[in-house]
Protein backbone atom coordinates (compact mmCIF):
# COMPACT_ATOMS: atom_id res chain seq x y z
CA UNK A 1 0.00 0.00 0.00
CA UNK A 2 1.15 3.76 -0.80
CA UNK A 3 1.54 6.18 1.34
CA UNK A 4 -0.92 8.08 -0.40
CA UNK A 5 -3.44 4.89 0.08
CA UNK A 6 -2.87 4.67 3.31
CA UNK A 7 -3.82 8.30 4.35
CA UNK A 8 -6.95 8.33 2.51
CA UNK A 9 -8.26 5.18 3.97
CA UNK A 10 -7.28 7.06 7.36
CA UNK A 11 -9.48 9.53 6.59
CA UNK A 12 -12.49 7.47 5.43
CA UNK A 13 -12.44 6.07 8.93
CA UNK A 14 -13.31 9.90 10.47
CA UNK A 15 -16.56 10.59 10.87
CA UNK A 16 -15.37 14.56 9.27
CA UNK A 17 -19.46 15.83 8.95
CA UNK A 18 -20.16 14.64 12.71
CA UNK A 19 -16.68 15.87 14.14
CA UNK A 20 -17.08 19.47 12.02
CA UNK A 21 -20.38 19.99 13.73
CA UNK A 22 -18.80 19.22 16.99
CA UNK A 23 -16.41 21.51 16.70
CA UNK A 24 -18.97 24.64 15.44
CA UNK A 25 -20.79 24.29 18.66
CA UNK A 26 -17.82 23.98 20.59
CA UNK A 27 -17.34 27.93 19.72
CA UNK A 28 -20.13 29.09 22.19
CA UNK A 29 -18.22 27.64 25.36
CA UNK A 30 -15.15 28.79 24.32
CA UNK A 31 -16.84 32.76 24.13
CA UNK A 32 -19.03 31.72 27.03
CA UNK A 33 -15.39 31.17 29.00
CA UNK A 34 -13.84 34.39 27.64
CA UNK A 35 -16.95 36.73 28.63
CA UNK A 36 -17.14 34.75 32.54
CA UNK A 37 -13.21 35.50 32.57
CA UNK A 38 -13.35 38.87 30.91
CA UNK A 39 -16.08 40.42 33.40
CA UNK A 40 -14.64 39.12 36.74
CA UNK A 41 -11.08 40.08 35.97
CA UNK A 42 -11.87 43.18 35.12
CA UNK A 43 -13.39 43.95 38.56
CA UNK A 44 -10.41 42.67 40.23
CA UNK A 45 -7.43 45.61 39.78
CA UNK A 46 -3.64 45.28 39.07
CA UNK A 47 -2.11 42.05 39.96
CA UNK A 48 0.79 39.88 39.04
CA UNK A 49 0.76 36.69 38.30
CA UNK A 50 2.64 33.89 40.13
CA UNK A 51 3.82 30.87 38.07
CA UNK A 52 4.79 27.67 39.60
CA UNK A 53 4.65 23.58 39.96
CA UNK A 54 1.81 21.91 41.04
CA UNK A 55 3.72 19.45 42.99
CA UNK A 56 6.06 21.28 45.10
CA UNK A 57 5.59 20.37 49.17
CA UNK A 58 4.51 22.80 51.37
CA UNK A 59 8.15 22.82 52.86
CA UNK A 60 9.93 22.99 49.70
CA UNK A 61 11.98 26.88 49.68
CA UNK A 62 10.73 27.62 46.61
CA UNK A 63 6.68 27.03 47.86
CA UNK A 64 7.86 29.27 50.82
CA UNK A 65 9.84 32.14 48.37
CA UNK A 66 6.75 32.17 46.52
CA UNK A 67 4.63 32.72 49.84
CA UNK A 68 7.00 35.53 50.73
CA UNK A 69 7.03 37.17 47.60
CA UNK A 70 2.90 37.16 47.50
CA UNK A 71 2.89 39.07 50.81
CA UNK A 72 5.05 41.35 49.35
CA UNK A 73 3.19 42.08 46.20
CA UNK A 74 0.12 42.29 48.55
CA UNK A 75 2.32 45.07 50.71
CA UNK A 76 2.85 47.06 47.69
CA UNK A 77 -0.69 47.39 46.43
CA UNK A 78 -1.39 44.08 43.93
CA UNK A 79 -3.07 41.53 43.71
CA UNK A 80 -1.82 37.82 43.28
CA UNK A 81 -3.31 35.70 40.18
CA UNK A 82 -2.41 32.11 40.01
CA UNK A 83 -3.81 28.99 38.40
CA UNK A 84 -5.95 28.16 41.81
CA UNK A 85 -4.59 24.74 42.50
CA UNK A 86 -1.79 23.31 44.47
CA UNK A 87 1.76 23.25 45.36
CA UNK A 88 3.79 26.85 43.86
CA UNK A 89 0.21 28.34 43.10
CA UNK A 90 -0.97 27.72 46.67
CA UNK A 91 1.88 29.37 47.88
CA UNK A 92 0.95 32.21 45.81
CA UNK A 93 -2.67 32.47 46.94
CA UNK A 94 -2.08 31.56 50.57
CA UNK A 95 1.10 35.02 50.94
CA UNK A 96 -1.90 36.88 48.82
CA UNK A 97 -4.82 35.60 51.39
CA UNK A 98 -2.95 36.02 54.55
CA UNK A 99 -1.54 39.55 53.83
CA UNK A 100 -5.21 40.29 53.46
CA UNK A 101 -4.93 40.83 49.49
CA UNK A 102 -6.66 39.52 46.55
CA UNK A 103 -6.02 36.41 45.93
CA UNK A 104 -6.99 34.92 42.31
CA UNK A 105 -7.63 31.49 40.61
CA UNK A 106 -7.87 30.54 37.54
CA UNK A 107 -8.55 26.99 37.84
CA UNK A 108 -8.02 24.53 34.86
CA UNK A 109 -9.84 21.18 34.76
CA UNK A 110 -7.60 18.01 34.83
CA UNK A 111 -7.64 14.82 35.32
CA UNK A 112 -4.84 14.86 38.28
CA UNK A 113 -3.60 17.10 40.82
CA UNK A 114 -5.62 20.30 39.93
CA UNK A 115 -7.82 21.65 42.24
CA UNK A 116 -8.95 24.38 44.34
CA UNK A 117 -6.91 25.27 47.09
CA UNK A 118 -8.35 26.61 49.96
CA UNK A 119 -6.95 30.51 50.41
CA UNK A 120 -8.45 31.10 47.19
CA UNK A 121 -11.43 34.31 47.61
CA UNK A 122 -14.47 32.45 46.81
CA UNK A 123 -15.50 35.62 44.46
CA UNK A 124 -12.48 35.33 42.51
CA UNK A 125 -12.18 32.10 41.25
CA UNK A 126 -13.01 31.05 37.83
CA UNK A 127 -12.87 27.23 36.15
CA UNK A 128 -11.68 27.05 32.40
CA UNK A 129 -11.73 24.14 30.52
CA UNK A 130 -9.74 25.46 27.50
CA UNK A 131 -5.81 26.17 28.60
CA UNK A 132 -5.69 29.07 25.37
CA UNK A 133 -8.56 31.01 27.24
CA UNK A 134 -7.11 30.54 30.70
CA UNK A 135 -3.68 31.94 29.20
CA UNK A 136 -5.50 35.29 27.98
CA UNK A 137 -6.38 35.99 31.52
CA UNK A 138 -3.21 35.60 32.60
CA UNK A 139 -1.93 37.98 29.96
CA UNK A 140 -4.71 40.59 29.95
CA UNK A 141 -4.95 41.26 33.61
CA UNK A 142 -1.82 40.88 34.80
CA UNK A 143 0.65 43.51 35.61
CA UNK A 144 3.66 41.18 35.97
CA UNK A 145 4.87 37.65 35.91
CA UNK A 146 6.50 35.94 38.56
CA UNK A 147 7.83 32.24 37.05
CA UNK A 148 8.88 30.24 40.08
CA UNK A 149 10.35 26.35 39.46
CA UNK A 150 7.66 24.18 37.86
CA UNK A 151 7.28 21.79 34.80
CA UNK A 152 5.54 21.95 31.31
CA UNK A 153 3.03 24.23 32.39
CA UNK A 154 5.28 26.89 34.01
CA UNK A 155 7.30 26.71 30.50
CA UNK A 156 4.15 27.42 28.15
CA UNK A 157 2.74 30.07 30.17
CA UNK A 158 6.32 31.98 30.46
CA UNK A 159 7.27 31.41 26.59
CA UNK A 160 3.86 32.68 25.22
CA UNK A 161 4.37 35.86 28.02
CA UNK A 162 7.47 36.38 26.14
CA UNK A 163 6.82 35.38 22.74
CA UNK A 164 3.88 38.33 23.20
CA UNK A 165 6.04 41.06 24.48
CA UNK A 166 8.59 40.10 21.53
CA UNK A 167 5.84 40.45 19.08
CA UNK A 168 4.75 43.69 20.40
CA UNK A 169 1.28 41.64 20.82
CA UNK A 170 1.09 43.03 24.37
CA UNK A 171 2.67 46.01 26.05
CA UNK A 172 5.59 45.17 27.89
CA UNK A 173 5.31 44.08 31.92
CA UNK A 174 8.13 42.66 33.97
CA UNK A 175 8.46 39.43 34.32
CA UNK A 176 10.86 37.67 36.78
CA UNK A 177 12.49 34.25 36.74
CA UNK A 178 12.97 33.02 41.11
CA UNK A 179 15.93 30.62 41.30
CA UNK A 180 19.20 31.01 39.24
CA UNK A 181 20.13 27.18 40.47
CA UNK A 182 16.54 26.41 38.81
CA UNK A 183 17.25 28.95 35.86
CA UNK A 184 20.37 28.37 35.19
CA UNK A 185 20.74 25.41 32.41
CA UNK A 186 18.16 26.92 30.66
CA UNK A 187 19.05 30.56 30.72
CA UNK A 188 22.83 29.56 29.58
CA UNK A 189 21.10 27.44 26.49
CA UNK A 190 19.10 30.34 25.63
CA UNK A 191 21.77 32.59 25.65
CA UNK A 192 24.79 30.26 24.19
CA UNK A 193 22.42 28.11 21.80
CA UNK A 194 19.48 29.81 20.50
CA UNK A 195 21.41 33.32 20.50
CA UNK A 196 24.31 32.93 20.05
CA UNK A 197 24.80 30.41 18.17
CA UNK A 198 21.58 29.66 15.93
CA UNK A 199 20.91 33.46 16.02
CA UNK A 200 17.70 32.43 16.58
CA UNK A 201 16.31 35.48 18.81
CA UNK A 202 18.63 38.91 19.54
CA UNK A 203 20.62 39.31 22.00
CA UNK A 204 18.04 41.99 23.36
CA UNK A 205 15.31 39.40 23.59
CA UNK A 206 17.37 37.91 26.67
CA UNK A 207 16.56 41.33 28.31
CA UNK A 208 12.54 40.55 28.84
CA UNK A 209 13.36 38.74 32.02
CA UNK A 210 14.63 39.58 35.15
CA UNK A 211 16.50 36.36 37.13
CA UNK A 212 16.50 36.98 40.58
CA UNK A 213 16.70 35.07 44.11
CA UNK A 214 15.21 36.57 46.55
CA UNK A 215 11.84 38.18 46.74
CA UNK A 216 12.99 41.70 47.59
CA UNK A 217 14.39 41.52 44.34
CA UNK A 218 11.87 39.66 42.29
CA UNK A 219 9.27 42.36 44.16
CA UNK A 220 11.29 45.49 43.77
CA UNK A 221 12.14 44.39 39.67
CA UNK A 222 8.28 44.92 39.38
CA UNK A 223 7.98 48.61 41.61
CA UNK A 224 11.05 49.82 39.73
CA UNK A 225 9.37 49.14 35.94
CA UNK A 226 5.95 50.81 37.74
CA UNK A 227 7.41 53.76 39.16
CA UNK A 228 8.31 54.91 35.03
CA UNK A 229 5.16 53.10 33.59
CA UNK A 230 1.78 53.89 34.06
CA UNK A 231 -0.29 50.15 35.01
CA UNK A 232 -2.91 49.33 32.52
CA UNK A 233 -4.74 45.75 30.77
CA UNK A 234 -1.90 44.52 28.41
CA UNK A 235 -3.86 44.19 25.67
Amino acid sequence: MTDEERIKKAFEKKNWPEIKTSDSWATFKIMAEFVEGFEKMSRIGPCVSIFGSARTKADNKYYLLAEEIAKKLVYAGFGVITGGGPGIMEAGNKGAFEAGGKSVGLNIELPFEQFHNRYLDHDKIINFDYFFVRKVMFMKYAQGFVAMPGGFGTMDELFEALTLIQTHKVARFPVVLVGTEYWKGLLDWLKNTMSEQEKNVNAIDLELFKLVDTADDAVNYILDYYAEMSISPNF
